[in-house]
């Protein structure tokens, strides 16, 4: 927990609902989150020598408790621009949510809000084109176009797959 840190533009900022195990500090669930979805792991590694931790770890820089919600906070997490690959949603998703969530500091915890800095904005290329191409390749118009996974994911016939997929055009 370092509550001295002064954010940068360029930082990555996050807001997680944080509810501790009972006994734990608020600032040290807020700072586990914080390592763990940055350069921290349960364990000490031989590789933590060969890189700069300190340049490149989130930091839990403030811890809000929740009005209302008894033993609820929110943690305000800083992480730095280099920590993530360019034009990566993935990277940047990953990292942050990725294996936060089952972290035994927490009962429960919960992104609230994310902040992402124009500088890393810029480096998503965007689509190719426009919604219009897409409509006018699918012959659909006047509506939403959605993108979803079938469900269930296994088991379907291709027969039954494929009349699931027409039904969802």
């Amino acid at each position: 927990y370092t509550p001295e840190y002064e954010t940068k533009p360029t930082d990555i900022l996050a807001a997680f609902r944080v509810t501790p195990q009972p006994g734990v500090p608020p600032e040290e669930a807020g700072a586990a989150v914080a390592a763990e979805s940055s350069t921290g792991t349960w364990t000490t590694v031989w590789t933590d020598g060969l890189t700069s931790l300190d340049r490149y770890k989130g930091r839990c820089y403030d811890i809000e408790p929740v009005p209302g919600d008894e033993n609820q906070y929110i943690a305000y997490v800083a992480y730095p621009l280099d920590l993530f690959e360019e034009g990566s949603v993935t990277n940047m998703f990953t990292s942050i949510v990725g294996n936060v969530f089952g972290f035994k500091a927490l009962r429960a915890l919960r992104l609230e809000d994310l902040r992402i800095p124009t500088a890393y904005v810029k480096t998503f290329q965007g689509p190719p084109h426009g919604i219009q191409v897409e409509r006018d390749k699918l012959n659909k118009y006047g509506r939403p176009l959605l993108g979803c996974t079938i469900k269930p994911k296994l088991g379907l016939s291709a027969k039954n797959y494929g009349r699931a997929v027409y039904e969802c055009l």
